[in-house]
């Protein structure tokens, strides 16, 4: 058998000599190129309780609809006998489902594609195997009547980075590909006006690469100069940075302006779009044969997180570079001004985001992660997010081998589970103050405890044999599938780490910390609140009994959130005492659960307490305006690599819509404060510089409008209303709207209110900023050391 890497799938009806039948395609990377799996003859069904079929059947023949019915050895999770309804072809199944839901009969498992279905039964993940009738055509292999099995096989992904230039109005400039040994932009214009050669070298991190340019005469000749280079250069994945809902529905406008239809897909196949209709501002392209990757979209599915997901932002960050334009905030202009009058600067600026893409990818291996993730679990490379998704590929077909079907969504989205734990802290400033964390507790939870789908129906059987959970679940302590995909994942991940496989380890992470999400979400199939609350709430007690084991001890516990145990070394301590206590309070709580659960359940315990952060000096403030301790907001120091660094949790230096006045000012404060420092003439100093307009470069605020500004009614916060000015004065001007949509605002509190930065008329109101910025920071911190903000700056405003 052969080996290939799923990229796309897809079911369609087709006609054949003996009729109408459905065909399922299945495209495919592999060593010797792009292989397409043809399979006929699978048939789309749908499962409905055997006590419904007597009324279905004569309903849907009078419809004139082909089905074949069979009962079944399956059960809902109610216990009620289970048949399925087939059909020959994909739009007979659609029909069936509209006539008997008008008609009120519960359908299961209805929504499945038959691609998906086909795979998930499978047990196809990414990766397979294969074997056909084999035939070459235009580029690519076509395997007919295909089989397939699941296997591990390794794809070596082509990639190509693709960005597009436009106006403000969306008319295309230039196209830039990067990848596949090619530097190259399509542009309009003429070649004699811009010099004779195609080619010009540019400066590229001090090496002098080639850049090809190929000019074409207008638009109609740029999208049709797209189609013949992506068809050459054939590449399996198409990166960039918001690449679908900006760059490819640019394209899908573009193309329909003209009556074009561009076949970007393998096999000349045509390149589709679809609009996401619960986000109007969101839409999905296929490309057959090939997958489009969003960076954007990519990166937060692997967590990461920045301030702004602009490629300025986010290349800055990772790669210490950007963009190549000197203003990027209003690179609209510059880049029509580029197109007008100096096209090779504007091919330069276009294959420079390019480049910056792939540099972006291959610098956090994202594409790996997204391949991982997809042999972990099914997702497609390009889907975004996908828990629910990924939960139901792995665990659907091993519910139908032990003889049950899935559930339906619950209706109205379900009822809220309980959170994690979170105790009430104690405010105060510290000295060796000790972090103990469960590793990965809710996993350990559901494979200690036997949190599990099916093990709920089967437990509440038979109860007195089950372990028993909360809101009345019970488990059944042998039928189960979820521990054991955990126990699994756990394996893998383990051995991830000894091989230094990061991408692996974080998909492994993420898909087994979101099978608690999924299990508490009403958009899941399995969703029970009797699940996640045998989950969070057994956290609850487990983080309650730690630290009672641990007080009992001699310590103080001082804060707990979700999996984590804060606890005070009163007195002086070195840095290893403090070591060799939290591995010694780890290996007792360690002990004390396994002994407990053997005791009360009889039950193995995978709980693990592990020594996690010593904080030489520790920070846990007040709520504003009251003396109690906050939550999930903390401040400390500790010794990474023989280097002091303080680490803020929640406090305003990591959050994006405080200034950079304030985060500067809480950095070195709370430095101070935790180097017994004194502040008072810190403190005045930047009041001093503030009022003095030393600092207005650190007065922006940044925020994002989450809805369009004409949506902002009854509440019109600071940023709304300068975004508003901003607008009304670009249309004075006759410039290009920046507001109108989500976006974006920068701007500062002025004598006359907010004002965006790029139109500031009014003074900088100071006073704002002293009593809304510097103020709060201070009380966070100054009353542990017996000072106050006011007391320090009385005499100063004084003299103002």
């Amino acid at each position: 058998m052969q080996q290939g890497f799923l990229l796309s799938r897809h079911s369609q009806d087709i006609d054949t000599q003996q009729g109408v039948c459905s065909q399922i395609e299945l495209w495919l990377a592999t060593t010797q190129g792009p292989v397409k799996l043809q399979i006929m003859g699978e048939k789309p069904l749908f499962f409905i309780q055997q006590i419904d079929a007597a009324q279905a059947k004569p309903l849907l023949a009078k419809q004139g609809i082909e089905f074949e019915y069979k009962s079944l050895g399956l059960k809902s999770f109610e216990q009620q006998p289970i048949g399925a309804f087939y059909f020959p072809t994909i739009s007979a199944h659609y029909k069936a489902q509209r006539v008997l839901k008008k008609h009120n009969i519960v359908l299961f498992e209805d929504d499945i594609r038959l691609e998906n279905r086909y795979l998930i039964e499978r047990f196809i993940q990414g990766s397979l195997s294969y074997i056909g009738d084999s035939q070459l055509s235009l580029g690519h292999q076509v395997i007919r009547q295909a089989k397939v099995k699941p296997s591990e096989f390794k794809p070596q992904l082509s990639t190509l980075s693709l960005d597009i230039e436009c106006s403000m109005q969306g008319e295309l400039y230039s196209i830039a590909l990067q990848g596949l040994g090619v530097r190259r932009v399509l542009m309009i214009g003429d070649a004699e006006q811009w010099g004779d050669s195609q080619e010009f070298a540019i400066k590229a991190q001090g090496a002098q690469p080639r850049l090809d340019i190929c000019w074409v005469a207008d638009e109609k000749a740029l999208l049709l100069a797209l189609e013949l280079h992506i068809t050459q250069l054939d590449p399996d994945v198409i990166i960039g940075w918001n690449v679908v809902n900006f760059d490819f529905r640019l394209l899908v406008k573009r193309m329909a302006l003209y009556g074009l239809t561009l076949k970007l897909g393998r096999g000349h196949s045509a390149m589709t779009w679809r609009d996401n209709k619960s986000a109007p501002s969101q839409g999905f392209v296929t490309l057959p044969g090939r997958v489009v990757v969003d960076g954007i979209d990519a990166l937060k599915t692997a967590t990461y997180q920045f301030d702004s997901f602009s490629l300025e932002f986010v290349a800055q960050a990772l790669l210490g570079r950007g963009k190549k334009i000197e203003d990027v905030s209003n690179r609209g202009e510059h880049i029509t001004h580029d197109f007008l009058h100096n096209k090779l600067k504007l091919a330069e600026y276009n294959l420079e985001d390019c480049q910056l893409v792939s540099d972006i990818f291959e610098h956090t291996q994202i594409l790996d992660f997204l391949i991982l993730r997809s042999q972990l679990t099914g997702l497609e490379l390009d889907r975004i997010g996908g828990s629910v998704a990924a939960f139901t590929n792995v665990y659907l077909p091993k519910l139908h081998r032990a003889g049950y079907i899935a559930p339906n969504l619950p209706k109205g989205g379900g009822l809220a589970s309980p959170g994690g734990y979170v105790m009430n802290s104690l405010p105060g400033l510290y000295k060796n103050v000790l972090v103990l964390d469960f590793k990965s507790l809710y996993p350990s939870i559901i494979r200690t405890f036997k949190i599990d789908p099916m093990g709920l129906i089967e437990g509440l059987l038979t109860p007195e044999q089950a372990i028993e959970g909360f809101k009345g679940g019970y488990f059944s302590r042998d039928k189960h599938f979820l521990p054991d995909i955990i126990s699994e994942l756990w394996r893998q991940r383990d051995q991830a780490k000894r091989d230094k496989d990061a991408p692996r380890s974080q998909a492994i992470k993420i898909l087994m910390n979101s099978f608690y999400g999924v299990l508490g979400s009403g958009g899941c199939r399995f969703y029970d609140t009797r699940l996640a609350s045998s989950i969070t709430m057994r956290g609850h007690q487990i983080m309650q009994q730690t630290a009672k084991w641990i007080e009992a001890q001699g310590y103080k516990v001082i804060y707990g959130d979700t999996d984590s145990t804060f606890v005070w070394l009163e007195g002086d301590i070195s840095p290893s005492q403090a070591a060799d206590i939290g591995n010694s309070l780890a290996d007792m709580i360690n002990q004390n659960w396994q002994q407990t659960l053997r005791d009360d359940f009889a039950l193995d315990c995978y709980l693990e307490l592990e020594f996690e952060t010593h904080f030489q000096r520790f920070l846990m403030p007040t709520i504003r305006g009251s003396e109690a301790g906050s939550k999930k907001r903390y401040a400390g120091t500790v010794n990474k690599n023989g280097k002091i660094q303080t680490v803020f949790k929640g406090l305003e230096t990591v959050r994006s819509d405080w200034t950079e006045l304030a985060k500067e000012f809480q950095t070195t404060l709370y430095e101070k404060v935790f180097n017994d420092e004194d502040v008072q003439d810190y403190v005045q100093k930047v009041v001093t510089q503030t009022l003095n307009g030393e600092r207005d470069q650190q007065l922006v605020y940044r925020k994002r409008l989450r809805q369009k500004l004409s949506d902002y009614v009854k509440n019109v916060p600071p940023h709304v209303k300068a975004a508003r000015i901003a607008d009304d004065e670009n249309t004075k001007r006759h410039l290009p709207l920046q507001y109108d949509k989500k976006a974006w605002v920068k701007y500062v509190l002025t004598t006359q209110g907010a004002q965006p930065i790029n139109y500031q008329t009014a003074n900088f109101d100071y006073q704002h900023y002293i009593d809304k910025q510097l103020k709060p920071i201070a009380d966070g911190i100054l009353p542990f050391v017996g000072q106050s903000f006011e007391r320090i700056i009385d005499r100063q405003l004084s003299l103002f």
